[in-house]
């Protein structure tokens, strides 16, 4: 049997929407944990916020910060030297670090730009932890941490919405990207996608005896680069019981289920699937 590498969104995938919490996803993430079947975080959140979600899932893989700017290997991950990969590594006291994103400060400047050009924008850089707790609902020490950023400025627009388009087009003049979660996110020429696919190499390099299938999980726009990379993409429902119509890949696998109960009805029926050589590649019920 090939060995399972599995990725991740969190919030609205292995979080819920409101409570951030993964405790109907528990049986699936036991399963993981027994069997020793990778589960890489793969968010918009900072490293401060997906490690503090590594702590309480006692999770020690490797994981992908904002959107795919920045990949945090564990130092003696992998059983073999990374230092001669195709991307610049960066040694830190506990990760190597592959940085794909922009600089948060010129991403902050474009924002800046924005708002003189008349555009109505305010990201989390311009927004207080109380605000910021307001806004998403998350505790004060999250919020904290959701200010820490590196390489992605998540973002909301309050002017009205014929001015979007507008926006996004002086996004992409200014020479960086957007892409869509629960809020928009400036970005520089990053995506999930691409982390993803460095990570898929050096674990098949890892697995090269049994050869691996990969799994990602997610639920937004966000998520789409990341799910067209794997063999098995899959999608759960939004907090109001819709898929998410921007994403459409051939293969995609609709779980039956919200947020971590989607996640654990997906990740249970395909690994049982995998055990007997089948794949389960239609909308589960």
């Amino acid at each position: 049997m090939k060995t399972p590498v599995i990725f991740t969104d969190l919030d609205g995938t292995l979080l819920d929407y409101r409570g951030y919490s993964f405790e109907m996803a528990v049986p699936a993430l036991q399963l993981l944990k027994e069997r020793g079947i990778p589960l890489v975080i793969c968010s918009s959140k900072t490293r401060k916020e997906i490690e503090y979600y590594r702590k309480k899932l006692d999770n020690h893989h490797p994981f992908i910060s904002e959107n795919g700017g920045g990949i945090f290997i564990p130092k003696g991950y992998f059983p073999f030297d990374i230092s001669n990969h195709r991307y610049k590594i960066i040694a830190g006291k506990n990760y190597h670090v592959i940085r794909l994103g922009a600089r948060y400060e010129d991403l902050r400047s474009a924002l800046a730009e924005l708002k003189n050009e008349g555009f109505q924008v305010r990201g989390f850089g311009d927004m207080s932890v109380e605000e910021l707790v307001e806004t998403t609902h998350m505790k004060p020490v999250e919020a904290r941490m959701a200010k820490q950023r590196d390489f992605d400025e998540p973002f909301l627009h309050t002017g009205p919405v014929y001015r979007l388009p507008g926006l996004l087009r002086a996004i992409h003049d200014k020479g960086f990207k957007f892409t869509q979660g629960r809020f928009y996110h400036i970005l520089g020429n990053s995506n999930k996608g691409i982390a993803v696919s460095i990570l898929i190499d050096l674990y098949a390099r890892k697995f090269q005896d049994t050869g691996i299938v990969t799994i990602a999980i997610g639920d937004s726009p966000n998520d789409k680069p990341m799910l067209q990379r794997v063999d098995l993409p899959i999608l759960v429902r939004k907090h109001d019981g819709s898929y998410e119509s921007a994403i459409k890949i051939p293969s995609l696998i609709k779980a039956d289920g919200i947020g971590p109960e989607g996640w654990d009805v997906a990740v249970r029926e395909q690994l049982a699937a995998l055990k007997t050589k089948r794949t389960l590649t239609k909308k589960m019920r």
